[in-house]
């Protein structure tokens, strides 16, 4: 390993060509993942402007808060040849050849330093600061050699392959639930409260949030995202003290499903996963169903596309629309048997429990990949005794 300036194994913002008018690829910013090495979605547009890309690249959020929320992925999703494009809030990282490895660069981007170097560049009026990409490019970090990163990249994309693979698992079971309970519901509708009630958080106070890990997560909006599960590792922490005054109705449960209740996030809905404890944050509701079938119905039910789509329409407010428990449970939805009820718990529960279970593996598995990250990166695991 040697330091060098990260411009030396880096292409930034590499140039290439896409005429104007031309139908493309487009990667916009909500399509990045948290820390995720895989982009799953993409629209297709009439090029107009942004950054531009080739499959290999690693895409990095320069503005606030995406840089900070770890907004990284690599593009894998371009034909050979093909030139893609995104937002112009990306920086474009491309791999030297023979000099630099395309895994390592994604992973050097997502890696603690590189953040730290990243973040403390930015400048910028509150909310709208950016990377100074030259202050990037100049600053020294400690690089393996060229046969060391591709090793690096290898262990870590073997993690990240595993975590993909119980993504799509999780979207086939989905799919197949929402399919299901479709199948069996009745033409009339009724109120959701029928099914449950919504309860809503607790107005934390900001001087008790912490960023250190306690036993205590709290659920906030920026929790809920485009994905069926919460993002419950990105998330701030209460000590036992503050915890233990707390209702328990605010207190989550595995398999709870969250939604948010205000913002431009109003509408989006993740379920609740993992090993520690969780509560709920002010302006974010929970579905309590009145039954267990009940509550399973109405938990897959709001996980899905239409229905968060429903709770969005139904916000009210301009500058920052908001939603009350009230109005979530008479919004109307289709009523559905009891022995329909019973049918869909007896088929389901376990494939709701089977998609909790895989996002708790790649939360362990993200867990191993985030410990061995800057290990790996900073010498202290011996790559020769890896073997790929």
């Amino acid at each position: 390993m040697e330091y060098k300036k990260i411009e030396d194994i880096i292409e930034f913002n590499p140039t290439e060509t896409i005429k104007k008018g031309t139908v493309s690829k487009k990667i916009s910013m909500d399509k990045l993942g948290v820390f995720s090495k895989y982009i799953n979605s993409y629209d297709i547009e009439k090029y107009s402007g942004g950054m531009k890309f080739r499959n290999g690249d690693t895409l990095l959020a320069r503005i606030t808060p995406c840089l900070e929320n770890g907004k990284t992925s690599k593009v894998t999703i371009l034909d050979e040849n093909e030139v893609g494009f995104g937002s112009t809030e990306f920086i474009v990282m491309r791999s030297k050849k023979n000099i630099s490895d395309e895994d390592f660069i994604f992973y050097l981007s997502i890696s603690p330093r590189f953040r730290e170097i990243a973040i403390k560049s930015m400048t910028g009026t509150s909310g709208r600061q950016r990377v100074q990409l030259d202050v990037v490019k100049n600053t020294e970090m400690l690089i393996p050699s060229y046969e060391e990163q591709i090793k690096i990249g290898k262990v870590l994309s073997s993690i990240d392959k595993r975590i993909e693979l119980n993504k799509q698992i999780n979207d086939n079971l989905f799919e197949f639930a929402i399919n299901y309970i479709n199948n069996k519901k009745e033409d009339a509708e009724v109120p959701l409260s029928n099914f449950a009630k919504i309860q809503g958080g607790y107005a934390f106070k900001s001087k008790d949030l912490l960023e250190n890990k306690t036993n205590n997560r709290i659920i906030k909006i920026k929790n809920l995202r485009n994905e069926i599960n919460a993002d419950v590792l990105n998330s701030q922490f209460v000590e036992d003290e503050i915890a233990n005054k707390i209702d328990n109705k605010i207190q989550l449960n595995k398999g709870d499903v969250a939604i948010a209740m205000t913002g431009a996030e109003l509408g989006k809905t993740g379920f609740i996963y993992g090993f520690d404890k969780y509560y709920l944050n002010q302006r974010v509701g929970v579905i309590r169903g009145r039954s267990k079938e009940k509550e399973l119905y109405l938990k897959i039910l709001a996980l899905s596309d239409e229905f968060q789509t429903l709770l969005n329409s139904k916000g009210y407010g301009s500058a920052q629309p908001n939603i009350s428990s009230n109005d979530i449970e008479n919004i109307i939805v289709n009523d559905i048997t009891e022995n329909n009820l019973k049918d869909i718990y007896e088929k389901l529960n376990s494939v709701y429990y089977k998609i909790i279970f895989n996002c708790e593996e790649n939360l362990t598995l993200e867990q191993l990949r985030d410990t061995l990250l800057p290990k790996l990166m900073n010498g202290e695991i011996d790559l020769d005794r890896i073997e790929i």
